[in-house]
């Protein structure tokens, strides 16, 4: 299997199966029989070892930190083994205080013992990245504290990933933490053997085999809607009107399209409110007052999932996506979310090597106007 650069690789699988063994393996804490492993094109097992581990970040579940150190010299331990003076060795620290949202000022004296746990997991992160190496080992980081605490973990260990891209290899038996936090999952079976290597989306929607797709469990398609965003798919091109505009333009507006509503918009297209036929009836003008308030309104990178919630939860059959002004860009229903899951699910099984009747479009009968493919990624 080949981890490329950047990106975070999830090795998940029951236990016993190998996977903290497999991670060892790489920084040599456990030395491999046979095979090869290469850390940026170089053979592990030619390079020193104390010498390749400080070239590792390492984090484990009850986060290692030295107790009769404070939070500054457990930070600053390697940095010091590679010969940093003290001034970069102090600004560093401070560097990675601040980053895991820690005022160096006030922890730095501190010792291990007076953090909470979720404390001490941002130090241990802290510590593995004060070389700055280029590839970081997680040990089930988040394993040992409690849900509340582990969830918001996640969601910053993820945002600072977005600005350090560090090549991370993540442990867990948690198949949700490995849907959450990986760019690739290699799903293990006994001895390590891989039985699925791929991105989330394709072994939620296409798994390889029984053992996979056991392993994943029930309800993959609500769990890969987790994964998409508003942004990712092509949302309704809902009929639309500004609030100035002829009451009889709009009735034309309304009569040209298949919906029994239209989208009134401001002078800077913001969602105000929706009429109706019957709205439209007698008298002429603009439409400034009436109809039914324009509520549901979320931003492109809500979850599928999330939007989803949104309809069922608010009686609304439809949210109206805006952009950051809030400015109108389109509108997903639940034919939406139904045609997406379908789509994504016709690409997962051609990502797979599975036979593809065609593009995503072909995954979705419904017509162009129900919205819920894919984007193309110009990339």
């Amino acid at each position: 299997m080949e981890i490329p650069e950047g990106e975070i690789c999830v090795l998940v699988g029951p236990s016993g199966c190998g996977k903290t063994t497999t991670m060892r393996m790489i920084n040599r804490l456990i030395e491999p029989d046979s095979g090869k492993i290469f850390l940026e094109g170089e053979d592990v097992t030619s390079v020193d070892p104390d010498q390749l581990r400080r070239r590792i970040g390492y984090v484990i579940q009850q986060i290692g930190l030295f107790p009769h150190m404070t939070i500054e010299d457990n930070i600053a331990t390697v940095p010091r083994l590679l010969g940093w003076d003290k001034k970069k060795t102090s600004d560093r620290t401070d560097e990675l205080l601040e980053m895991v949202g820690m005022d160096p000022s006030d922890y730095r004296p501190r010792y291990p013992k007076e953090l909470s746990g979720g404390q001490k997991q941002r130090i241990g992160v802290a510590r593995a990245m004060a070389a700055d190496p280029s590839v970081m080992l997680m040990d089930e980081p988040f394993g040992a504290i409690d849900p509340i605490t582990r969830s918001r973990l996640q969601n910053e260990f993820l945002r600072l990933q977005e600005e350090i891209k560090k090549t991370i290899v993540f442990v867990t038996h948690d198949i949700e933490e490995a849907i959450k936090m990986g760019d690739r999952i290699a799903i293990l079976r006994e001895r390590s053997r891989i039985a699925q290597y791929d991105k989330p989306e394709n072994i939620l929607l296409a798994p390889s085999d029984e053992f996979v797709a056991d392993f994943v469990g029930s309800g993959a398609s609500l769990k890969r809607l987790s994964l998409a965003k508003l942004s990712d798919i092509e949302l309704i091109d809902w009929p639309t009107a500004s609030l100035d505009t002829d009451r009889n333009q709009v009735r034309e507006t309304l009569q040209r399209s298949d919906k029994d509503w239209v989208l009134l918009l401001d002078d800077e297209r913001r969602p105000q409110h929706w009429v109706s036929a019957e709205d439209l009836e007698g008298g002429s003008g603009s439409l400034t007052d009436g109809g039914v308030p324009a509520e549901a309104i979320v931003p492109p990178d809500m979850s599928l999932s999330a939007a989803l919630a949104d309809m069922l939860t608010s009686n609304k059959s439809s949210v109206i996506v805006v952009d950051e002004s809030g400015s109108y860009e389109g509108v997903a229903d639940l034919e939406t979310i139904t045609n997406a899951t379908k789509a994504m699910r016709v690409e997962a099984h051609g990502a797979n090597g599975h036979d593809r009747d065609g593009s995503a479009e072909t995954g979705t009968d419904e017509s162009e106007e129900s919205g819920g493919r894919l984007k193309k990624d110009d990339s």
